[in-house]
């Protein structure tokens, strides 16, 4: 029994109070990093601030810094998102396809609808993001370097898987890997140009690297 007089509100109710608070807090810096990739995605992360993002969602100033604390947190955050939203977007969608020649063309037509539609507003990314950081060591820089590589892993793993079970002439994997990358972030160029061509000129230089051996 409560004693009479004790006014404290029954056990659990502190707790479903500051999960509720947790759940509001964690839904809107979801809103807030999401926006801020598309911002990023046409400006650069150095294009963020805690202030831009708040007047631009009707938030406080305070309130958005206390869910990121720092800049440097909120660019990391806004990249890891950007990265998941990347994977759910054009790698998730390929795995059903057979490994190797079948699973690269897939890449590519997704990695096309990706910057074409676009599924940033800006466009790519990291084609917006990485000249920023480039030349500037620390842990943006390292995030956006390892997402980069982890692209041009994959694309490295289907070429070499795609040579080694004979459906494409032998070659250097990791060089073609970095060659594509490079088309692909030329091609997210062309597009924000209006080349409504470019996405053919992806799909020529792929299938030069998907010639069936002699």
């Amino acid at each position: 029994m409560t004693p009479m007089g004790d006014h404290r509100p029954p056990a659990g109710v502190d707790e479903a109070v500051l999960d509720r608070r947790l759940q509001r807090g964690a839904r809107t810096r979801r809103t807030i990093v999401r926006h801020a990739v598309d911002v990023a995605s046409l400006e650069g992360l150095n294009g963020l601030s805690l202030g831009r993002l708040a007047a631009d969602l009707g938030l406080s100033k305070s309130g958005v810094q206390t869910l990121f604390g720092t800049k440097e947190n909120l660019q990391i955050a806004v990249a890891e998102c950007a990265r998941q939203e990347f994977h759910d977007a054009v790698l998730d969608p390929v795995q059903a396809e057979d490994r190797g020649a079948e699973r690269l063309r897939a890449l590519a037509e997704r990695w096309i609808a990706y910057a074409e539609e676009p599924l940033f507003s800006g466009g790519c990314f990291w084609a917006a993001s990485l000249p920023d950081f480039d030349s500037r060591p620390g842990p943006v820089r390292d995030v956006l370097s390892r997402h980069q590589q982890d692209w041009r892993d994959v694309l490295a793993a289907e070429l070499r898987h795609a040579a080694d079970s004979g459906q494409i002439a032998d070659l250097d994997a990791e060089l073609a890997a970095f060659q594509i990358d490079a088309v692909l972030i030329a091609a997210n160029t062309a597009f924000r140009l209006g080349d409504g061509k470019a996405g053919d000129k992806v799909r020529r230089v792929i299938d030069g690297f998907l010639t069936p051996p002699r």
